[in-house]
């Protein structure tokens, strides 16, 4: 509702944009996205009219649907003359567009189309000569949006002058553009489509973010295929069944989002929360540690199917489920284009597909487990198995860097920190202890690494999320502007190196007292980055307030003889005591 607000007041305030008579004229410019029309007699089906020729690029389109179109801007087109009267449009058949921010699929137009106005009454070929040249005045209004962001409502005014003897035969014409985001496979039958579900399970297996677990598959078969084979086959089931419900959670998911929400669960759509993107990355992280041995994972008798007892089938439901969880950083592409598929159906084929994705994935383990003959062929334990950990043990750690790359550049330090951390605590926790330990000495040792991941969390995001200044980039000119109207400053200078500045963050800008002060008081707030030399921050730091390097903090004040300098940490009492010193903002 608030985006519809703010749209229909930005339609408000934005003057009507007159376009130039020249043909074709512009619409619609951003970046690399364009989208023009030319007005020009034409003929379609034997009827002479008006032909408005939309030319654009694929990604930028209007809307064709009142309901759907942000603020009910969808593209109205109207047109008159004082010598003619013209009937309904004629707009071409839209395209379908996926909208992120609805999570629908909606009708729109882009590239190129042709909207059209009949002649009223109707005019074929034979009374042509009893149209004279007319002069039209046109509006066209809506708003164009990409697949990344919607501009201002739009109004065009043109006017044109048009000689229905050169006029032209058109047809409906609605060319494909590349540039969308479209609901693929909506053509295919319902073997072929359900055939592609499986075979994109099948490739899951071999996506190096699976790779870590397969080693405790592998030994799990390996051992479980000296045993009974019913037994064998059990487990393998169990494990299988894990794999499933990981998938049968995203089908009732979907279920629940169509059916309460009227949306669709789009694949990837938690990769773009930073918060799920930087746990991802602290697993692969914990995981490559793993496959350096820097700490081992125990396997229960009951969990590696060596018991005697039924308890292990829970283990592997649990593994099979793991298996799948940790296949989605890496396969974005192929769960997509399935996903896209499976919600183009109705609900109970889209959630069978679903399944099937699932099935897919599980159906080699099924077929090991339940062929002794075949897992007997699997190779047993030893050094290659260490090297082929280690080895994707860095296959992971390039994984983890990417997703690091796609958080929000102002976390990414913290999370790099965190999964230092994070690291440590793993090898606390598998690495300090085994099996064999005292339990106390379990209990309190893997106590103790939960408090250091629960208190680094703490200390590392919590402080970056609550901080509530508003830090300015640094600027000369805003400076000593800010100087001159006897503004209160308060520089931070920092660098993205800097651990000691990211304590000052932690200690003293993270406070709500502070930052509350800082909004009351209307002090400038400026953070200078000094990462790379060369940098405005960096220059001034040095020549203008002669520090040798950060962190430091600068308070200028009126009625200061000198600026105050903090280099320090812990500074956080004497600068609430400076801020509560000024007067007000009025």
């Amino acid at each position: 509702m608030t985006r519809y607000i703010t749209i229909a007041l930005i339609a408000i305030l934005s003057a009507v944009e007159p376009a130039a008579a020249a043909e074709p004229f512009n619409i619609i410019t951003y970046r690399d996205q364009r989208s023009s029309a030319r007005i020009e007699p034409a003929v379609r089906g034997g009827r002479y009219g008006a032909a408005f020729m939309f030319e654009g690029t694929g990604d930028l389109h209007y809307y064709a649907d009142k309901d759907t179109a942000p603020g009910g801007y969808h593209l109205r087109i109207e047109i008159s003359s004082p010598s003619l009267a013209f009937g309904e449009p004629v707009f071409p058949a839209p395209q379908d567009f996926h909208d992120e921010a609805s999570r629908k699929n909606i009708h729109v137009y882009a590239g190129d189309f042709v909207v059209f106005f009949p002649v009223k009454p109707a005019a074929d070929r034979a009374s042509a000569e009893n149209i004279p040249p007319a002069d039209v005045s046109a509006t066209i209004s809506g708003i164009a949006c990409t697949s990344q962001i919607c501009l201002s409502p739009f109004t065009k005014k043109i006017d044109a002058s048009i000689d229905f003897s050169k006029a032209v035969e058109i047809e409906d014409q609605h060319k494909d553009t590349s540039g969308f985001r479209r609901t693929r496979w909506a053509g295919y039958s319902l073997g072929i489509a359900l055939v592609l579900a499986f075979a994109a399970g099948l490739c899951l297996n071999i996506m190096p973010c699976v790779w870590p677990v397969l080693p405790l598959i592998i030994m799990r078969i390996s051992k479980q295929s000296q045993g009974s084979r019913v037994k064998c086959a059990a487990m393998g089931l169990a494990f299988c069944a894990g794999i499933i419900s990981f998938f049968a959670c995203l089908a009732a998911a979907n279920i629940v989002l169509r059916l309460v929400y009227d949306t669709l669960l789009q694949w990837g759509d938690q990769f773009r929360n930073p918060a799920f993107v930087a746990f991802m990355a602290v697993l692969l992280v914990v995981l490559a540690e793993f496959c350096f041995g820097v700490f081992s994972i125990g396997v229960p008798a009951s969990v590696s199917g060596g018991g005697s007892s039924g308890n292990g089938y829970s283990g592997a439901v649990a593994t099979g489920f793991l298996a799948a969880v940790l296949s989605t950083p890496c396969s974005f592409a192929i769960l997509a284009a399935a996903f896209a598929w499976a919600q183009a159906q109705s609900l109970p084929l889209g959630t069978a597909a679903i399944l099937v994705i699932g099935v897919g994935m599980a159906f080699p383990y099924a077929v090991l487990t339940m062929t002794p003959t075949l897992s007997r062929r699997l190779p047993g334990p030893g050094r290659w198995m260490e090297l082929f950990k280690q080895t994707i043990g860095f296959v992971l750690l390039a994984i983890a860097i990417k997703l690091i790359g796609a958080v929000p550049q102002q976390y990414r330090m913290h999370v790099l920190y965190f999964s230092v951390v994070a690291a440590f605590c793993a090898w606390m926790w598998g690495g300090w202890v085994d099996y064999n330990s005292p339990r106390l000495r379990k209990w309190l040792v893997r106590a103790a690494a939960v408090v250091l991941a629960a208190a680094a969390a703490w200390l590392i995001f919590v402080p970056s999320a609550a901080a509530g200044i508003d830090w300015q980039q640094y600027d000369t000119g805003r400076l000593d502007e800010a100087i001159a109207d006897e503004r209160p400053v308060l520089l931070k200078f920092t660098a993205d190196w800097c651990l000691s500045c990211q304590l000052v963050d932690a200690m003293v800008y993270s406070r709500a007292d502070i930052a509350d002060l800082i909004r009351q008081k209307g002090v400038l707030a400026m953070r200078g980055d000094t990462t790379v030399s060369g940098q405005p921050a960096t220059v001034a730091l040095k020549e203008r307030f002669g520090e040798p390097g950060v962190p430091v903090s600068i308070f200028l004040a009126p009625g200061l003889e000198e600026p105050v300098r903090w280099r320090g940490l812990g500074f956080g009492d004497q600068l609430k005591s400076n801020l509560e010193d000024l007067n007000d903002a009025g």
